[in-house]
């Protein structure tokens, strides 16, 4: 696999960033705070530095904030998928690189435990923030705007604390073998990266061909929890860009059927060009963004890397695919409802041939109802599929910022499953899966280690976000509406006939006082004076 390192772009720091490299064992890319790559922090395996920089405070010990524990890397097997062993850095991920990390206490978080959990401000992080996902149709014209710039924003801002190397471990050092080869990056081009870091191919060597049967974030029970740390890590970026602990990244409820993008205006993500069916209209500020990790060719049979050089614009022509009828419709209200209706999160073999699965389905390699069908795209998958340019290529798909939107609904549906089911982690598959995908498995290339399991919890109670939607409602069947109309039928009849009797009740009352006048007169008589009697014992 090819490799690099994430360092701080302080310049002060290029020399201890060659010793780094020389430190690693093997290739890969990684991401690592700027404080822990030193050489005495890799030579130790160590990743503990303090939050306020005082010597003796590893992870904020002295203030209860946390401590440094030993990283747990998970070595159950792992399915047939992936043949190999010692060949990709990503292997038992980070344990080639660090072996202690910080373990935070109570709200706390970080790599350093300097910060707090999503959802959670102030010196103690002990406020709670409203964190709140929206259909963004529903969103204000000004709410759509601000979101707009905050992307655009978060795609020309460089990261404050991380930049990516450019070259394979062995070429780090450049032809000169003085010239170090690192880049910053931006914020949404660093989400970018990571998704391609975690779909790319193993590099065999030169001369062989990358193996690309390893995925670390599609096709296995993975692809819910790792999309969903990926989405928090954007959210927290722009949070911590805006100065504002409450933003939260709206969502595009794209089962809506038919062939139209509703979100594909100009004062959202970008209408279709007048000029290019391909294309994003010149007025959205969409048009103006490039694209990286694109050479896919040159990654996979030279062994380079992606890195932060933009190139193309963003492709899109959304239900375009004139040859593939099926993905120029989006999917349907009703298919959401069925694949929340499947009791089973995960069935083996935890793949992309798996039935009976929610995460399959909701992935969109079965049906809705969760029957396998190699033919079959639905859901996320189709909704993909539907953009017909950039978002339909797995390496390449975050570039288009439509991405954003089509996976928080997706984390939506996840989220409302782990609701109505209650699962508990233990449906989550502890070994046998794809690798990267099985519970205790840390996700690549996420740092602090995050194991799959810590994202396969309610959202609103334990990640400090929550969504508000509007879920379809099942249909009747013809045997509950039949059911529905026998019982509303006999409540008309019971009604009619209570009125009725009630009628003629009444009548026949009448009818006696009529035929019997002495009676009536005292009976009148009677409830004045009990009427009367009434008003002098009120208390009574």
């Amino acid at each position: 696999m090819d490799s690099c390192l994430i360092f701080s772009p302080n310049c002060s720091m290029w020399r201890e960033a060659l010793l780094v490299v020389t430190l690693c064992a093997g290739l890969a890319l990684a991401q690592f705070p700027r404080e822990c790559v030193t050489p005495e922090g890799l030579r130790s395996g160590q990743c503990c530095p303090s939050p306020t920089g005082a010597s003796g405070d590893e992870c904020g010990s002295s203030t209860g904030r946390g401590q440094c524990v030993a990283i747990a890397a998970d070595n159950r097997r792992h399915g047939p998928q992936y043949p190999y062993s010692g060949r990709d850095d990503r292997e038992r991920w980070p344990l080639r690189f660090f072996n202690r990390t910080c373990q935070c206490n109570g709200n706390f978080s970080g790599y350093n435990c300097g910060q707090c959990k999503h959802g959670l401000t102030g010196a103690d992080c002990d406020q709670r923030v409203s964190v709140v996902r929206r259909n963004i149709m529903q969103m204000t014209a000004a709410e759509k705007q601000a979101f707009v710039d905050a992307l655009n924003q978060a795609k020309s801002t460089v990261h404050p604390d991380l930049v990516i190397c450019t070259r394979r471990y062995q070429e780090v050092l450049g032809p000169d073998g003085n010239s170090t080869q690192f880049e910053n990056i931006t914020i949404y081009n660093y989400f970018v990266w990571s998704h391609y870091y975690s779909v790319s191919k193993t590099y065999l060597g030169p001369g062989q061909v990358s193996f690309g049967g390893v995925d670390f974030s599609h096709e296995g029970p993975g692809f819910v929890t790792w999309h969903r740390f990926h989405l928090l890590q954007l959210e927290r970026d722009m949070q911590n860009m805006l100065g504002d602990p409450s933003f939260a990244l709206p969502y595009w409820n794209f089962a809506i059927g038919g062939s139209e993008c509703d979100i594909c205006t100009d004062d959202l993500m970008g209408a279709r060009s007048a000029f290019d069916m391909n294309s994003i209209s010149p007025n959205s500020v969409f048009s103006q963004w490039r694209v990286i990790c694109e050479s896919v060719e040159d990654y996979d049979t030279l062994g380079t890397i992606c890195n932060s050089s933009e190139s193309s614009p963003i492709r899109r022509n959304p239900a375009g695919n004139v040859a593939r009828p099926m993905v120029q419709r989006l999917p349907e209200p009703q298919d959401v409802l069925e694949c929340l209706e499947l009791n089973t999160f995960d069935t083996p073999p935890y793949y992309s041939t798996s039935s009976e699965s929610f995460r399959n389905s909701i992935e969109g390699y079965s049906a809705p109802q969760g029957m396998y069908d190699p033919v079959i795209r639905s859901l996320h998958n189709l909704a993909h599929l539907f953009l017909n340019g950039t978002g339909g290529q797995t390496h390449l798909s975050p570039n288009d910022p439509i991405f954003v939107l089509l996976h928080t609904f997706t984390d939506a549906v996840f989220d409302e499953w782990l609701r109505r089911h209650q699962p508990g982690e233990v449906v989550y598959p502890e070994e046998n899966a794809p690798i990267g995908h099985n519970r205790r498995f840390n996700m690549v290339p996420f740092w602090p280690p995050v194991t799959n399991a810590e994202m396969f919890v309610s959202a609103p109670e334990s990640l400090g976000y929550s969504y508000e939607v509007q879920w379809p409602a099942r249909p009747l069947t013809l045997s509950e509406i039949i059911t529905v109309a026998v019982v509303a039928a006999v409540v008309v009849v019971a009604a009619l006939g209570g009125l009725i009797a009630c009628v003629v009740r009444a009548r026949s009352h009448h009818s006696a006082e009529a035929l019997q006048p002495l009676l009536g007169e005292t009976f009148r008589s009677y409830s004045e004076d009990d009427r009367r009697l009434d008003k002098s014992q009120s208390v009574v």
